[in-house]
């Protein structure tokens, strides 16, 4: 007796989608985890918010100009620990404190970040930065 044997050859008629959908969702997970913790090292800025109503708002601002001097509140400021000192009695007056951080174009990024790192230090969390309109023309 021959043994009859009988081959498919048909081919592969269905894919089973499951694992891909399953490997896309952990690695979309694992991307959203990684990215927030890659968004958390920058340094937090205070957007502003428009309200019809609320209480005015207390800044404390920090100006840095062209010749490197520093001002708060428009008071020259000698040294770093005075300009810690301003920020922790301002922050202790207000905890909802605002600080405004008002850097001239001419200084270095170095410089407006050894600043911002004083102000951070005193313990302000909420910060933002002035910034003057551009010409959106380049005039």
């Amino acid at each position: 007796m021959a043994a009859s044997s009988q081959v498919d050859d048909d081919g592969i008629t269905g894919i089973n989608v499951t694992p891909l959908v399953d490997i896309t969702l952990v690695l979309l997970i694992i991307f959203m985890v990684t990215a927030k913790l890659i968004a958390g090292h920058g340094i937090p800025l205070d957007l502003p918010k428009a309200a019809s109503a609320g209480a005015t708002q207390t800044m404390f601002t920090v100006t840095l100009d062209d010749q490197g001097k520093l001002f708060t509140n428009g008071q020259p400021v000698e040294n770093d620990r005075a300009l810690r000192t301003r920020a922790a009695q301002a922050l202790k007056q207000n905890p909802e404190l605002r600080t405004v951080i008002q850097a001239s174009a001419l200084q270095s990024h170095g410089r407006v970040m050894h600043v911002v790192d004083q102000v951070r230090e005193a313990g302000v969390t909420k910060l933002a930065f002035a910034a003057d309109k551009s010409n959106p023309a380049g005039e």
